[in-house]
C-alpha cells in the first residue's frame, strides 16, 4: 500500500500561465503568509477569508480538478441571527475557483434546514500588491499608495497601487449573484434569504491589470478567450503516451506530462506562437534560462516543441553588451527574467539577469538535441548566429583567465556568489564544510562545455563548415585531457567538485559529478569507480542520490542544496550511468524516484525533498518551500524512461536508436505516439527470461528503429 503525503505547507495551487493562487485547503489566504493571488511577479490579493455572519465556514474537502480549477465544499458553524439559531450542517457552501481568460469564482449555497434562513455572506479581501522577491523573503518596503473604492453602480471593488509610473489594479467585480452586494470595513456583504431546499449562485471576477509588463503568458489571440480544456488537451493528444501494468511508473508519467502542460508559457515569434516551459510555481513562473533548458532536454522524448519555443525565446534575450549589474557579457543566454515593481525599478537585475554560468552551453547542447529529434536541418541555419555567438561566450567571458576551465565570478552588486544549477550562497564547499569564494570553476561546467564543443562540431559539419568542426572537437578533446589532469583526485577516488581561485581541487563529494558522466567528459576507466561511489551510504538514500555527501559538515538533510535530494539530478546522474553502460545502476536510481514520487500527492514530485535515508516504514520528507509543481522535477520522469530504454534519436537520417534494459520491477512498457523528426512510432519492450525485447510499429514516416551498436 502506496503513502500519500502533503508536500509542502498544506496549500491548494492553481495556475495558468503567468497568474497562480496558493491558499489555505480551506481557500483562504492568511495574513502575514506566502500565500496569493499573483500575476507578473506582483501579489495581488494578499488576504482572503469567507464568514457566514463573522463566523468561519467548516471546510469538507477541498481539491483541484485540474492545473488552472479547484473546487472546495464546506458546511456552516452553528451561530446566531436574528431570527434565531442557525445550526451547523444547515447550509452547504461550495466555491469553484478557476484561472482562464480571466480569474473567477463561483459560489452556490444551499439551504437544507426546514426553515427558512436569513444571514449574512461575507468574503474580506486584501490586496499588498507586493512584488514577489519581497512576498519569498518576507521582507517588505512600502513605497506606493495603495487606494480602495466600492463601484456600487457596478458592484466592483476597486483596489489600485501605484508608485512613480509603477501602476497595478485588481477589481473584484460581482459578475452574478442572488442579492445585492455592499461593501464596508473591507468585506463585500450579501444578504441572503434561502427557503428550505432553496439555493443561492454567486459568481465573481478577478480582473487584474498589470501595466509594464512584458506579457509572456497571456492568450496570444486578442480578443479571444481560450479555452484551456481544448489547449491542455492539444498538449495531451502531442506528447507521446506511457502503458505499463506497472502503476507507479505509469502515474508518475501521466502526472509529469500534465504538469509540463500546466507549466507552458506562451509567446509569439513572428506569426508563430511559441511555447516554452516555466521553472515552477510559486516563485519561478517566469522564463528562467538554465530550467528552461533543461527541461527542454528532458522532454525530447515527450514532446520537442518545448525545446523549439525555448530556443527561440531565449535567444531574443542573449546578451548583446556588457553590463556588470547584470553580470551581462556579448553572447551570455539569460538565467532569469521578471516583471514586477522591484525590476521595474532596478532593485534586482533581474532585467533580465544573466548570473548563470551554464545556460550559455546548455543552449547549444539543447539546439543539437532538438535537431536530432526534430530532424529539420533549418533549425540550425536559423540559430547558428546565436549559436556562434555562445561559442565566443564560451572561449572570451566563460574561461575568466584563459586556463581553458569555465570559472564564474559575479560583477555585480546585487549578483549570486553561485553561477551553476546549485546556484544557493553555500553550495560550494570545501572537505571541511568552508565556503569556497570566487572565482569557482564546477566540474559540470567543464562537461557541459565539453559536450557542447562536441555537438556542435556535428553540427558545423552538416553546415559545411569542416575548419569549424574540426577545432571544436580538438578544443573538445584537449578540455577532456585538461579536466582528468586537474579534477580527477586519486586519493579519494573521485572528481574534484571544482578548481577554488587558486586553481587547487575542492575534494569535495557531491552530485554534480553525475552530470560530467551526462556530458561524457569522465574518463571511461575511471567510471566505474565513480559510479561505485554514488551508491556507499553517505550519498545513497534509497529515495535518490543526495546532493552532498552525509560525511560533509555542511551536510544537512533540510537544506536547499547541501545533502536534500532533487529528481532532476538524480535524472542526469542516470543518464549518465547509462552512457557509460551501466544500465542496472540507472534503473536503481530510477525506481528510487518513482517510488518517492508514488508517496506524494497525484504522484507530482515537489522540485526536491529531504536527504534522509528510506527505512522501513517511512516515506520522503517534505522541503517545505519546494515548487509545486516544478518543470525538472517533472521532467526527470522522462530522463529515467531514457535511461532505461536507451533512446537516441536521429531524425535527420531517420533512424531511432534502442539500447533497452528493463529491469525486474518493471516488466513491461510500451510508447504511443512518439514523434521522431516527420515520423510517428509505437514501440512495445517486454522481458523475456531476463532479456528486454522490444517491437516498434511506425505508424507514420519512413523511421528505421534499430538496436544501438
Amino acid at each position: 500500500m502506496t503513502l500519500s503525503i502533503t508536500v509542502g505547507p498544506p496549500v491548494l495551487t492553481i495556475n495558468q500561465g503567468t497568474t497562480f493562487m496558493v491558499t489555505d485547503f480551506d481557500g483562504q489566504i492568511a495574513a502575514e503568509s506566502e500565500q496569493g493571488l499573483f500575476s507578473d511577479d506582483t501579489r495581488f490579493l494578499s488576504y482572503y477569508a469567507i464568514a457566514a455572519n463573522g463566523e468561519q465556514w467548516i471546510k469538507l474537502s477541498s481539491s483541484s480538478l485540474n492545473h488552472h480549477m479547484a473546487r472546495l465544499h464546506f458546511t456552516n458553524p452553528e451561530f446566531e441571527t436574528i431570527d434565531g439559531k442557525i445550526y451547523q450542517n444547515d447550509l452547504a457552501l461550495t466555491l469553484v475557483r478557476n484561472i482562464c481568460s480571466e480569474v473567477s469564482e463561483e459560489f452556490e449555497l444551499a439551504n437544507f434546514s426546514q426553515k427558512k434562513i436569513k444571514f449574512n455572506f461575507e468574503i474580506a479581501i486584501r490586496c499588498d500588491f507586493a512584488d514577489i522577491f519581497e512576498v519569498r523573503a518576507h521582507k517588505f518596503v512600502r513605497r506606493g499608495l495603495i487606494e480602495t473604492k466600492w463601484d456600487k453602480e457596478h458592484s466592483k471593488l476597486i483596489m489600485t497601487y501605484e508608485n512613480q509610473d509603477f501602476r497595478r489594479t485588481m477589481s473584484y467585480k460581482i459578475q452574478e449573484s442572488g442579492s445585492h452586494a455592499h461593501f464596508a470595513n473591507g468585506r463585500i456583504t450579501f444578504y441572503v434569504q434561502l427557503e428550505p431546499g432553496e439555493s443561492w449562485r454567486a459568481k465573481n471576477i478577478y480582473e487584474l491589470n498589470c501595466q509594464h509588463a512584458r506579457r509572456t503568458i497571456i492568450n496570444p489571440k486578442p480578443n479571444s478567450t481560450p479555452d484551456l480544456t481544448s489547449l491542455h488537451k492539444e498538449w495531451s493528444d502531442s506528447a507521446t503516451k506511457l502503458t505499463s501494468q506497472n502503476e507507479d511508473v505509469y502515474r508518475f508519467y501521466k502526472q509529469s506530462v500534465d504538469d509540463l502542460g500546466a507549466l507552458r508559457l506562451s509567446a509569439q515569434h513572428g506569426s508563430e506562437e511559441q511555447w516554452l516551459p516555466a521553472a515552477g510555481v510559486p516563485w519561478y513562473v517566469t522564463i528562467f534560462g538554465r530550467d528552461s533548458l533543461i527541461i527542454s532536454l528532458q522532454s525530447q522524448m515527450v514532446n520537442y516543441d518545448l525545446a523549439c519555443g525555448a530556443l527561440w525565446r531565449l535567444a531574443e534575450f542573449q546578451a548583446k553588451a556588457i553590463d556588470d549589474e547584470r553580470d551581462a557579457e556579448p553572447g551570455k543566454i539569460l538565467h532569469e527574467i521578471r516583471f514586477g515593481e522591484l525590476a521595474h525599478f532596478h532593485r534586482i537585475p533581474h532585467t533580465p539577469y544573466y548570473g548563470t554560468a551554464d545556460a550559455t552551453p546548455l543552449y547549444l547542447i539543447l539546439l543539437h538535441e532538438t535537431w536530432k529529434w526534430l530532424g529539420d536541418t533549418s533549425i540550425l541555419k536559423k540559430h547558428k548566429d546565436v549559436a556562434l555567438r555562445c561559442l565566443e561566450w564560451i572561449d572570451k567571458y566563460g574561461d575568466l583567465d584563459g586556463d581553458g576551465f569555465q570559472e564564474y565570478k559575479t560583477r555585480s552588486s546585487k549578483g549570486y556568489e553561485n553561477m551553476a544549477w546549485k546556484d544557493s550562497g553555500d553550495s560550494v564547499m570545501y572537505p571541511d564544510g568552508s565556503i569556497v569564494t570566487q572565482p569557482k570553476a564546477l566540474c559540470e561546467l567543464q562537461g557541459y562545455v565539453y559536450d557542447a564543443w562536441l555537438r556542435m562540431s556535428e553540427v558545423f559539419t552538416v553546415l559545411g563548415d569542416k575548419s569549424a568542426a574540426a577545432q571544436l572537437k580538438e578544443k573538445a578533446q584537449k578540455l577532456q585531457l585538461q579536466f582528468e589532469e586537474k579534477f580527477w583526485c586519486e586519493d579519494i577516488k573521485f572528481y574534484a567538485y571544482a578548481l577554488d581561485k587558486n586553481k587547487e581541487p575542492v575534494k569535495t563529494v557531491a552530485s554534480n559529478v553525475g552530470h560530467c558522466l551526462w556530458s561524457g567528459i569522465i574518463s571511461k576507466d575511471r567510471a566505474p569507480q565513480v559510479v561505485s561511489r554514488f551508491f556507499e551510504p553517505d550519498m545513497w538514500t534509497g529515495w535518490g542520490i543526495r546532493t552532498l555527501s552525509a560525511q560533509n559538515p555542511a551536510y544537512n538533510p533540510n537544506s536547499y542544496h547541501n545533502g536534500s535530494i532533487w529528481p532532476h539530478d538524480n535524472g542526469i546522474i542516470a543518464m549518465g550511468f547509462k552512457r557509460y553502460g551501466f544500465a542496472a545502476e540507472a534503473a536503481r536510481v530510477a525506481r528510487d524516484i518513482s517510488e518517492a514520487a508514488s508517496c506524494f500527492n497525484n504522484y507530482r514530485l515537489p522540485e526536491l525533498y529531504a536527504g534522509y535515508a528510506k527505512t522501513d516504514y517511512a516515506f520522503p520528507v517534505q522541503y517545505l518551500s519546494a515548487n509545486v509543481p516544478q518543470g525538472w522535477a517533472a521532467g526527470s520522469a522522462f530522463h529515467f524512461l531514457q535511461a532505461i530504454l536507451g533512446l537516441t534519436a536521429n531524425a535527420p537520417q531517420d533512424e531511432l536508436m534502442l539500447d533497452p534494459s528493463l529491469p525486474k520491477w518493471l516488466p513491461e512498457l510500451s510508447l504511443h505516439d512518439m514523434r521522431i523528426g516527420k515520423s510517428i512510432v509505437d514501440i512495445k519492450f517486454w522481458l523475456d527470461e531476463g532479456k528486454t525485447k522490444w517491437d516498434a510499429s511506425v505508424k507514420k514516416g519512413k523511421l528505421q528503429v534499430r538496436a544501438a551498436k
